[in-house]
């Protein structure tokens, strides 16, 4: 019997095929027969499956949480870019070396 070459399964794919085997409505040969998958890998994704459940949940939001923006910062640095813009775009005009519209 030939090998098969080696083939790469989407996310939502391994997903339909573990949340099958979680239901447990059918046997692993049975759903390796219809999904055409060793069900040797049938098992890891199921198992990969509900090793990550807890995180789907929020049990790692903390960790996931956006950092804090410091707006006065931000807006101190806007500021004092707008300064250095228009004192460079002057300085460019007087030269000569920019027009004067905008």
């Amino acid at each position: 019997m030939a090998r098969r070459p080696p083939r790469n399964h989407s996310p939502a794919f391994k997903a339909k095929v573990a949340l099958a085997a979680i239901r447990g409505e059918k046997t692993l040969c049975e759903l390796a027969q219809e999904f055409d998958v060793h069900p040797n890998q049938i098992k890891q994704w199921k198992d990969q499956a509900l090793t990550a459940m807890p995180d789907v949940f929020g049990a790692n939001s903390q960790a996931k949480a956006e950092p804090e923006v410091n707006l006065k910062h931000l807006h101190t640095n806007l500021g004092e870019l707008t300064l250095e813009n228009d004192f460079l775009s002057g300085a460019l005009t007087k030269a000569g070396l920019l027009s004067a519209k905008k």
